[in-house]
């Protein structure tokens, strides 16, 4: 996990059953490309179980929404990632927007594609420790790839 630039991070990003649902995929996983973050892991369309999700929300459980957000995200095919880049966490959430679309500025995912934060479409890690906690959730160290990204060399000094 190493760049030109030093050490470079990873974090999860998934995309949510109402941004597949309105076909957002390749314009989400566009952006992130388009950014120079390097995608090294992916579950294409999974149903994710309420035991995960349940885990992977272990921190929202004493919410009054937690109840809906698990069976929400348990609806249908969610697209879950692991991309990588120097200062990926913070720059990907930046890239994301506010959880209340009302809040994100135009440009973002959330504040060119969302309305309501009930159907915010995409979810995103909030630090680079819940990034390493959620990508080890969603996928088995042998699942994320370590690859050359010829593109590096462009976008890194």
């Amino acid at each position: 996990m190493f760049s030109r630039s030093g050490v470079s991070e990873r974090t999860f990003i998934a995309i949510k059953p109402d941004g597949v649902q309105r076909h957002l995929v390749g314009e989400i996983v566009r952006r992130f490309e388009r950014k120079g973050f390097k995608l090294v892991g992916a579950v294409c369309c999974v149903q994710a179980s309420e035991e995960l999700l349940k885990e992977h929300y272990i921190d929202l459980r004493d919410r009054p929404f937690y109840g809906r957000l698990v069976k929400y995200m348990s609806s249908g095919p969610v697209v879950a990632m692991v991309w990588q880049g120097l200062d990926v966490v913070r720059m990907a959430r930046t890239m994301i927007g506010e959880t209340n679309p009302a809040e994100s500025k135009p440009g973002t995912i959330r504040g060119d594609f969302c309305i309501e934060v009930g159907k915010n479409v995409i979810h995103g890690s909030d630090s680079v420790e819940s990034a390493q906690k959620e990508i080890s959730l969603w996928f088995h160290p042998e699942e994320l790839m370590c690859w050359e990204d010829a593109a590096e060399r462009w976008i890194y000094e």
